[in-house]
């Protein structure tokens, strides 16, 4: 088996993933991108693995580790946007600047933290 051929569609995700992580807005769409570039990596693991044939099979392994770990990853990352969501009603990254800042006018009497009397 050639190694180039896995290797260069490995790149070719990874870049898709670069450029959708660069690129989009919605948080959603950046989570996915990252799981892109994920599997760029876990493809590079398994392609390297069946090229020097270990005897161990220590690629393949280690993939069914990180397929694992990403499946957390994916869960606490949507349950952080549905947070984000709920709170700001929005799931556009460039408009979170500061998660834990309150949004408050600078013409209010009292400050954000202060109960009005």
């Amino acid at each position: 088996m050639h190694l180039a051929y896995p290797a260069v569609l490995s790149a070719l995700l990874f870049a898709v993933g670069v450029s959708g992580v660069l690129a989009r807005r919605n948080a959603v769409l950046v989570l996915a991108s990252v799981e892109l570039m994920l599997a760029a990596v876990l493809l590079d693991l398994v392609a390297f693995d069946a090229y020097w044939s270990d005897a161990l099979h220590a690629g393949q392994v280690m993939t069914l580790f990180v397929i694992t770990l990403a499946a957390a990853e994916v869960g606490v990352g949507l349950a952080i946007v549905l947070l984000v969501y709920r709170n700001r009603a929005t799931s556009q990254v460039d408009e979170l600047r500061a998660l834990g800042e309150r949004q408050w006018d600078a013409t209010e009497p009292t400050a954000p933290d202060e109960a009005p009397r």
